[in-house]
């Protein structure tokens, strides 16, 4: 087993798991401090390129950003979302990780998880290629948003899917925005790490979009806490300098050659 990933793994049930999404070098140097995943996740067709979903990502562009993200990662367990269309069946699902941790060497890959796809799952593991898995509000395959497992029938139909994952070889899972207890009851049926996102603290770990709890995306949904508000400070910042720039206070000559 990956040392990285053996390291992840024995956080299960002893302490919190920190994740955090990145794009660039720069992000992940600071990142990678702190954080056991950062995670090249799908989110930067929103947070980067202004699209309203994420399904028409490329897996070169996904590439492209990894291969920066991993230049400032050390310590941390750098994954590798799949874009939409990109893992439709095993055969095609192989050749593109592979072509993924070749291109970028990060340390796994996710997808996110539908009633049709454990096979993937399963090509993967027996291609030993380390995968995280991901249910409940799945943007790639689900239009309309919802908070799932709020009754009895989809809190059973998560349970068996998050089992059949992790039996399928995934070495961790995300629950994306699902009840509170269902995200608990979860938690406890598996032997490897859960990662929420708007799923309460009963997870084993937690991620956030960077640029939403930095306060530089716009998208705030109940979830997402503000650590800073950097737009605040950017616009600050780019306003003086179009003062001085204007007033002909920069450059001075300290600026200059």
């Amino acid at each position: 087993m990956k040392e990285k990933i053996k390291k992840f793994l024995s956080k299960k049930n002893k302490k919190k798991i920190v994740c955090l999404t990145s794009y660039s070098k720069s992000i992940s140097k600071i990142l990678d401090k702190y954080c056991d995943l950062i995670l090249v996740g799908d989110s930067l067709a929103n947070v980067l390129y202004g699209n309203k979903t994420t399904h028409n990502l490329k897996l070169q562009t996904m590439i492209n950003h990894a291969k920066s993200v991993s230049l400032g990662a050390k310590k941390s367990l750098v994954v590798v979302d799949m874009p939409k269309d990109s893992y439709k069946n095993s055969k095609q699902a192989i050749k593109n990780a592979k072509k993924i941790i070749k291109e970028t060497r990060c340390d796994a890959i996710k997808i996110e998880n539908n009633s049709h796809n454990l096979n993937i799952v399963k090509a993967f593991t027996k291609s030993k290629i380390s995968v995280m898995g991901h249910i409940g509000y799945t943007p790639q395959f689900k239009k309309k948003f919802k908070v799932e497992g709020k009754n009895k029938n989809e809190q059973n139909y998560l349970l068996r899917n998050a089992k059949k994952i992790e039996k399928a070889g995934a070495f961790s899972i995300v629950l994306e925005c699902i009840e509170k207890k269902t995200a608990q009851k979860i938690t406890k049926f598996l032997n490897i790490p859960t990662i929420g996102i708007g799923s309460s603290n009963l997870c084993d770990g937690q991620i956030l979009v960077t640029d939403d709890m930095l306060g530089l995306s716009g998208f705030y949904p109940k979830f997402v806490k503000k650590y800073a508000n950097l737009e605040k400070t950017i616009d600050k910042a780019v306003k003086k300098f179009d003062k001085e720039v204007k007033l002909n206070r920069f450059p001075l000559g300290k600026n200059s050659f």
